[in-house]
Parts: structure tokens; C-alpha cells; sequence
């Protein structure tokens, strides 16, 4: 992992600057408001290391990127709270746990190239792009698309390729990946996401219906051969585009 492929450690000078960058007016309490460096190491030892995961490129990395800036400003005061956060359009951030957690299963590291559907607020790619070489991240919502990009941009993430469009079949024209992140619940696994998994590839994908239990669902390429199997219970919004 490389920390300083961005701008994460923000100053409060800086957090200025980025609020007129994306033509918000700035907080009265962005000078107070810091970089909340402490909020996310009590949030990384209290809601991730105490449930047991130990990746530490996934615990730096999560320490490292300010969650605040990836919610709108009514939440931020919330932003490091045990729990998912709305951020409009219907969608959501997920809870810091389930991010640290698809990361580590991810088995993320400075080689891999990754596809993230659903970028949504854009923190889950951000919390990647410390660790991998690439993160190509898909939203079929436009206004969503272009709010991280703007993010992503006035943080420094170069390594975070954003492309707007259905995630459910993917980037072919990127393809292979060794792993895709799937960040809303499928009725199914997509098949196109399958076939663009690099041997020795993981996929982790909520898989179930919106309104019942939802599972976790690890898929892996190995020796050509595909396997998946459910992990925890969770819920997420639904998957949407045209299938």
C-alpha cells in the first residue's frame, strides 16, 4: 500500500478549499472539524479490530480516508457511527464494518485491479484505491457518478477510474479483474461480473431479494473453476438497471 497516492490527511485549510472546489459553501465548523483523524482510529478499533479483522492495508487504509467528506453535510456529524448513512437517490454509505469487511475478503493488494459496482458516495472506492494499483468503479446514477468524482479528484485519487452506466454487466473492455466489489444486492449473481473474474479472482456480491434475508456471497476463480458461498446476513439496497 502507498498512503501518499492521495491527499487523504486533509488539513483544515484544505477542507476549505475542497468545500469551494465543489461549490458547497464551507461548514462553520470545518475549522474545528479537522481532519477527524481520531474519530477514525477509535472508529477502526472499536467497530473493526474488536470484531476481528486484522488486514491491516484494509485497517490503514480505512485510519486514512475521511469518511466525512463522502456524506452530505446534514450526516457528517454521524459519519463515523457504527451504522450505513443515507446519501440520497435512495442510496447509502455502507456501515464502516461491512466496508473494512468486503475489503479484507477482497484480499486487496498493490497489484490488484480492481471493479467496484455501485460506487455510490465513492468512499468504498476510495477506501481501495489506498490499497490496490487500479479501481475502475461504476454508477448507474448520474448525479451520484459525478459527486465522487469530484470527491476523488480534490482528494488526489488518480488510481480511481469512474465510468457511469448498468454495473450488472460490468467493464469487458477491462476485463480481467481480481476482484469485484459489488456494492448493491443481486436477485442472482450476474453472470458478466463471473466471466470478468481473473483466475484466482474473488467476488463479493449481496445476493437476495430487497424486502427478504440478503447473504454475502464470496465468489472465487480457481483452475478455471467457479465457486461462491454465503457469508453473513446483510442488507443493502437493490441492485438496479436494465435486467
Amino acid at each position: 500500500m502507498s498512503p501518499s497516492r492521495n491527499g487523504a490527511g486533509l488539513s483544515a485549510a484544505t477542507l476549505v478549499s475542497l468545500f469551494m472546489a465543489m461549490g458547497v459553501t464551507p461548514p462553520a465548523t470545518a475549522q474545528a472539524e479537522g481532519n477527524r483523524a481520531n474519530e477514525r482510529h477509535a472508529m477502526v478499533a472499536q467497530q473493526i479490530e474488536r470484531r476481528g479483522l486484522d488486514d491491516e492495508l484494509v485497517l490503514a487504509a480505512m485510519r486514512q480516508v475521511p469518511r466525512h467528506l463522502f456524506v452530505p453535510a446534514g450526516e457528517r456529524r454521524l459519519a463515523y457511527g457504527d451504522h450505513p448513512l443515507p446519501i440520497g437517490y435512495g442510496q447509502t454509505i455502507s456501515q464502516p464494518y461491512i466496508v473494512a469487511y468486503m475489503c479484507q475478503l477482497a484480499r486487496l493488494d498493490s497489484h490488484s485491479r480492481v471493479l467496484e459496482v455501485g460506487t455510490g458516495s465513492g468512499y468504498h472506492a476510495a477506501v481501495m484505491a489506498q490499497v490496490a494499483d487500479t479501481v475502475h468503479t461504476m454508477e448507474i446514477i448520474p448525479q451520484l457518478a459525478v459527486s465522487a468524482e469530484n470527491i476523488h479528484t480534490s482528494l488526489g485519487y488518480g488510481n480511481i477510474v469512474g465510468h457511469t452506466g448498468d454495473g450488472y454487466y460490468g467493464l469487458p473492455e477491462t476485463a480481467p479483474f481480481d476482484a469485484i466489489v459489488v456494492t448493491a444486492a443481486a436477485e442472482h449473481i450476474p453472470p458478466p461480473l463471473v466471466q470478468q473474474l481473473a483466475e484466482g479472482g474473488r467476488m463479493i456480491i449481496p445476493v437476495g431479494h430487497p424486502f427478504l434475508v440478503q447473504y454475502l456471497v464470496l465468489v472465487e476463480r480457481k483452475a478455471g473453476r467457479i465457486t461462491s458461498r454465503e457469508l453473513i446476513p446483510v442488507r443493502f439496497v437493490p441492485l438496479t438497471g436494465t435486467h
